[in-house]
This record gives structure tokens, C-alpha cells and sequence, in this order.
């Protein structure tokens, strides 16, 4: 595991500190080509700073779903460790950002949560597998998300809450802001419908985002 100084060494770059912002500002996964035309800087430099800021734990390296002919892509986004420290929100942050939403706006807490879903699918992909993208973002929150398929109906089990102790206080408010987050981000994509999410006491976790395939519907 990095420490903290390795971390504020990876950070002491201000090309790098920079590139580090750009990924978490974007908050979805970034790619080589968006960062180096946005920094106009050429690809190996980009990726060079990349791989420093992964070395670090600052960011995370993966592979997007293929779109098409040629290699899949690698997509860069800020490591889950990293909530809360070198400027990037943590999910308490996060959540009391939502709950002023509620309050502002005086909308229910699902249709917040759809519009905060709706927000972070935005430049999202064509192609995208629905059911990787939703258990991405539940990731993303920290829920550590499992998944079990029967036939079209999947079910999601979130087998940690980053929120317990708010969920605790108030369940129903906190568990319909990440049902409408959820049904938010798929709201776009083709092929998935979040039915419910069933809470269990969030001491506990293992709550369940029931969704179906789409075309179970057309049956």
C-alpha cells in the first residue's frame, strides 16, 4: 500500500497534480486521448504521469468494454482509498451534497438521486454493458457490489454501506437517494430496469438492487 508521502511525491509534478484533478474532476472513467487533448501534451508523456499516479494508488487502471474493431481502451479514474484526501470528496461529502438537494429543491430523495445518476452518465459510452455500469458506480460509492443472474432477473447485493450510520437514523431518505442514483444511471442505457431496492439494517449491509433485463419485459 502507498504512503502518504509516495502519494504527495506522485502529487509534487504540477503536470502530474493536474492530470490527477482532470481525472478526479471528470468523476467517470477517463482515457489517454481525452487527457492529452486536454493538456496538449503527446500521448507517452500522459501516460507516463499515469503510470506514476497508479504506482501511487492515486488513480486505477482498467479496461473499458470493447466498442468495436482494435484494442479495447484503458480508462484512468481516482482509487476508492483516496475518498477524502487530496481534495477528492469523500461518500460523507458526497451524501450531505445530496441531502442539501433534497432540502433546496424539496423533490423526494428518488428523484434527486435519479438526476445525481443521470449526472454521472453524462459522456457516457455507446455500448456500454448496462449491468457493468451499475455495479461500477455502486463501486464507486463503496457498496461493494456482488451480483447473481436468474435468467433476466439479477440481483445486486451491496455488501457494505459506506452510510451506515446515517441509514441508520434515516433509512428510507438514504436508501431511495442510491435507488434513484441507480435507476439515474442506467436511465440512458438500453437492456436494464431497477425494480427496488430491498434494505436490510445497514449495520449489517448486504441490501439488494432487484433489476431485470429489458427484455424479459417483451415477453
Amino acid at each position: 500500500m502507498a504512503t502518504v508521502q509516495e502519494q504527495a511525491r506522485a502529487l509534487g509534478d504540477p503536470t502530474r497534480h493536474e492530470i490527477f484533478r482532470a481525472v478526479a474532476d471528470t468523476g467517470q472513467p477517463t482515457t489517454v486521448a481525452e487527457l492529452t487533448e486536454r493538456f496538449g501534451l503527446n500521448h507517452n508523456a500522459i501516460r507516463q504521469h499515469l503510470g506514476k499516479l497508479v504506482a501511487a494508488e492515486l488513480v486505477v487502471e482498467a479496461t473499458a468494454a470493447p466498442t468495436g474493431r482494435g484494442r479495447p481502451r484503458l480508462v484512468y479514474e481516482v482509487a476508492p482509498g483516496v475518498d477524502s484526501r487530496w481534495g477528492v470528496q469523500g461518500p460523507y461529502e458526497r451524501l450531505s451534497l445530496w441531502l442539501a438537494e433534497v432540502v433546496r429543491t424539496g423533490e423526494t430523495p428518488v428523484e434527486v438521486g435519479e438526476r445525481v445518476g443521470r449526472r454521472r452518465r453524462l459522456g457516457g459510452r455507446e455500448g456500454d454493458d448496462p449491468v457493468a455500469v451499475l455495479v461500477h458506480e455502486m463501486a464507486r460509492d463503496g457498496f461493494e457490489p456482488t451480483v447473481r443472474r436468474r435468467g433476466d432477473e439479477l440481483t445486486i447485493t451491496l455488501t457494505t454501506c459506506p452510510f451506515a450510520s446515517t441509514a441508520l437514523a434515516d433509512p428510507d431518505t438514504v436508501c431511495a437517494l442510491h435507488l434513484g442514483i441507480a435507476r439515474g444511471v442506467v436511465a440512458d442505457l438500453d437492456g436494464l430496469v431497477v425494480d427496488e431496492l430491498v434494505p436490510h439494517d445497514p449495520r449489517r449491509a448486504n441490501c439488494h438492487l432487484r433489476v431485470h433485463l429489458e427484455s424479459a419485459v417483451s415477453r
